[in-house]
């Protein structure tokens, strides 16, 4: 089986592609899964950090901490991310250990393009899921 490394050859020439020319660098992550930092730039705030198993992989973007959340509105922020999930396109909200995130999943077996497109509309759906909800942040 391919390696993530492997995989991830020459995509970030398709991704500079699609996002006009924006340079993309890859870092990997040590540590027992393997990881790959996926940094745009431009977008250096928000890397993608890409990572696979046997079956799938996976495209993560952090958003926010919850402590970045404004308490009073908590409940309501809940509320619109449920709202939102199903018109995002290839991304879903999610949480995990109180980070908020946004994540997009391919079959193992994606082509490089499909991969691409999945970190190029990650990272616009990062961008307009921080605008739309910046309200329900400090």
């Amino acid at each position: 089986m391919e390696s993530l490394r492997e995989r991830m050859e020459g995509l970030d020439a398709l991704i500079g592609a699609r996002l006009s020319g924006a340079a993309v660098s890859f870092q990997p992550i040590p540590g027992e899964v393997p990881v790959i930092q996926v940094v745009i730039g431009g977008r250096e705030e928000l890397p993608i950090f890409v990572t696979a198993s046997r079956a799938q992989i996976l495209c993560i973007c952090y958003l926010w901490t919850d402590g970045e959340v404004v308490a009073e509105r908590r409940a309501e922020l809940m509320e619109v991310l449920l709202e939102l999930n199903p018109t995002i396109p290839l991304s879903s909200f999610g949480r995990v250990d109180g980070r908020y995130l946004l994540f997009g999943a391919l079959s193992r077996e994606a082509r490089a393009e499909d991969i691409a497109d999945e970190i190029t509309t990650l990272s616009d759906n990062a961008l307009d899921a921080l605008d739309a909800l910046a309200v329900y942040l400090a």
